[in-house]
């Protein structure tokens, strides 16, 4: 099972790599492809299947392309050189994780193509002109992150009874389609509740975030996605279960650890999604001609061993919406 250790983890890599001597025969046809991500290094188990569907289209990892990979390690500061020095490696395309390494490859080049695996608003944050025609450099997938939230906090309110006051945990530093702390303010606040944003770039710092939230009367949790949360989910999801706070998570791990509720776009198809647009540029398309993509399928699962350990009834109506329910 895949999952963002998903995105930050997953994006990096492939199942194999075939002998040096396989490289050099098929050197001529050899394409190279560039890989930025704002997390740290990963292994190979924690990557495994994510180039699947590139496969399924004809690209073999030691065979017809290689991959330079360059992982920031959770420092946004190291994003624009590894970028320039994927720009020296002379690398066809630049795929990029999350807003920041995006933001960095283009300050890196204008002229190599840039695949986006996920960020949150291209548009705001200039990426690009526009979804339909982005224009440049750079295409990829928007993840609509303040949707998403608005969605996750709505079935929040819908099991909690006059719940007001919501927390949100994120590692803005890591965070997979980046991170506004206005628009999650916003997109809060728009729903007539008030919210309690912690900030977290260590494991060390978990547990007193989660104090801060409930001390401020935080009465529920939104855990973002991020290699740190999704890397020590038990860790992180006992601090948020011995507080008492229902937890709307990403990713199937984080909700098994003691999560709520799960509402995320579908990843499989993302990723599918995502290869097809690398595909497209490796057989000549331009980047700008590729309308901006975003997720058209979501997943609801609902942990009722988590509801049943808060004392929370699920609503019928909300079972029957469900994709999947843990029993």
């Amino acid at each position: 099972m895949m999952r963002r250790r998903r995105f930050i983890g997953a994006v990096a890599g492939g199942v194999f790599l075939a002998p040096f001597a396989a490289i050099t025969q098929t050197l001529k046809s050899v394409r190279r492809i560039g890989v930025l991500s704002p997390g740290p290094t990963l292994s190979p188990a924690e990557y495994q299947g994510v180039w699947a569907p590139l496969r399924q289209l004809g690209w073999i990892e030691g065979q017809n392309v290689v991959f330079e990979r360059r992982w920031a390690e959770g420092r946004p500061e190291r994003l624009l050189p590894l970028a320039q020095e994927l720009v020296r490696l002379n690398v066809e395309i630049i795929t990029t994780i999350g807003a920041d390494s995006t933001v960095a490859a283009q300050r890196a080049t204008t002229s190599i193509p840039i695949v986006m695996l996920s960020t949150g608003d291209p548009v705001g944050s200039g990426l690009v002109a526009g979804l339909s025609h982005p224009g440049g450099n750079v295409t990829g997938i928007s993840v609509v992150a303040p949707e998403l939230d608005a969605k996750r906090v709505a079935l929040l309110r819908e099991l909690i009874p006059g719940l007001q006051r919501v927390g949100v945990l994120v590692n803005p530093t890591t965070a997979i389609a980046g991170f506004s702390r206005k628009e999650t303010e916003q997109t809060i606040q728009s729903l007539g509740m008030q919210p309690v944003v912690m900030e977290v770039s260590s494991l060390d710092g978990v547990e007193d975030a989660i104090a801060e939230v409930v001390r401020r009367q935080g009465q529920a949790l939104v855990v973002h996605d991020d290699v740190l949360f999704s890397r020590n989910q038990v860790t992180v999801m006992s601090a948020v279960l011995s507080h008492r706070l229902p937890a709307a998570v990403e990713g199937r791990r984080m909700l098994e650890a003691g999560g709520l509720i799960s509402y995320e776009n579908d990843q499989a198809d993302q990723i599918r999604r995502f290869a097809i647009l690398v595909d497209k540029v490796l057989r000549g398309a331009k980047p700008g001609d590729l309308p901006i993509e975003q997720p058209t399928r979501f997943k609801l699962t609902i942990n009722l061993k988590t509801a049943k350990t808060l004392g929370i009834s699920v609503p019928q109506t909300l079972l029957v919406l469900a994709d999947e329910v843990i029993q």
